[in-house]
């Protein structure tokens, strides 16, 4: 998939862990893990949004478009 997440690397540079992100955001474990993963397939706006909120970053931090 030419999208990839960077999920892990902003909740490292935050310091976060994905309990403390989940707790933050109001999503589960299971939802947050597999979006982290990149094995989600959508993610609303208003989850992004909320992401973004917490970690204090745009979504261009979050998502990256790669070529193949």
């Amino acid at each position: 998939m030419p999208i990839i997440v960077n999920l892990d690397v902003m909740m490292a540079k935050r310091k976060m862990s994905l309990n403390e992100l989940s707790d933050k955001v109001g999503l589960t474990l299971t939802n947050l893990s597999i979006l982290k993963t990149g094995k989600a397939k959508a993610i609303r706006f208003s989850t992004l949004e909320s992401i973004c909120n917490v970690l204090g970053c745009q979504p261009a931090d979050l998502l990256e478009y790669t070529e193949k």
